[in-house]
């Protein structure tokens, strides 16, 4: 078995400091992806960035303070890429995968936009070179025999099942017709899988987000925007997905919760 668990840590720091050492001593995950770390390597504690037992890879932005992903792996990678060969976003700690036996793990941060900004504009501009680089990363792992599962914070609820409140949210950033149909092409055209709504096909959610404002988290009005999305040979092995809700407001070390998924090895 393979268990693989995406967060977005909401900053690695904090989140150390609120229980994410704890946490990952006690997961049961072979690799873990980590989105919005926000830090560099130097400025993290040992037990976070070379914690017992793992081996791990940070790929920082180059904005300091912002984005950053990273991936923890209980075996030795074979091979390690930072960025997707795109010059506007290759340093901006979006993106970072690894290759594991008969397997590409990676870890993406997508950009979260806001409506009418410039944010918005480079996550459309990201959306699009990302998805050519899905088609070529499924084309060539398919030749080498390998899979692939991008994990992490892609920022965009696909269905109305995937929010709480989608009938107010149509015409903000993440559920915007036009990001939703770039989803589908994602499951569609690039031929990749959505994990856990592939196990969970009737469920509303289960959701991986909750705004700090307000009573977002103890109402459970929430988003799925946290995905597992996989080639379809490694999502037909999927067996069980979970997302790990904390119990209480108080109990979280992110505005986000971990997403599990455990695939039977090929």
């Amino acid at each position: 078995m393979l268990t693989v668990t995406s967060v977005n840590v909401n900053g690695l720091r904090a989140a150390a400091k609120k229980g994410f050492v704890e946490w990952l001593a006690g997961t049961g995950a072979d690799v873990v992806c980590l989105q919005e770390v926000r830090a560099e390597e130097d400025q993290l504690a040992e037990a976070v960035r070379k914690p017992e037992g793992w081996h791990t890879v940070f790929a920082p932005a180059a904005d300091k303070g912002r984005a950053g992903v990273a991936l923890y792996s209980r075996r030795e990678p074979e091979r390690v890429r930072i960025g997707f060969g795109s010059a506007e976003f290759d340093t901006s700690g979006r993106y970072v995968e690894i290759d594991l036996p008969g397997v590409t793990v990676a870890s993406l941060y997508l950009p979260s936009g806001d409506v009418g900004t410039e944010r918005q504009d480079q996550k459309v501009r990201f959306m699009d070179e990302f998805l050519s680089y899905l088609v070529g990363l499924r084309e060539r792992a398919a030749a080498d025999g390998r899979e692939v599962l991008v994990c992490g914070d892609w920022n965009i609820a696909h269905h109305e099942a995937d929010l709480k409140n989608w009938k107010g949210n149509r015409k903000e950033s993440g559920f915007l017709p036009e990001e939703r149909t770039w989803l589908t092409r994602v499951f569609g055209e690039a031929a990749y899988v959505d994990v856990v709504r592939a196990l969970h096909p009737d469920e509303t959610g289960p959701y991986t987000w909750w705004s700090y404002r307000g009573r977002a988290f103890d109402n459970d009005t929430g988003w799925r925007i946290d995905y597992h999305v996989a080639t379809a040979g490694l999502a037909g092995r999927a067996v069980k997905a979970w997302v790990e809700r904390a119990a209480t407001h108080a109990e979280r070390w992110s505005d986000h919760a971990p997403v599990s998924v455990v695939y039977e090895q090929g």
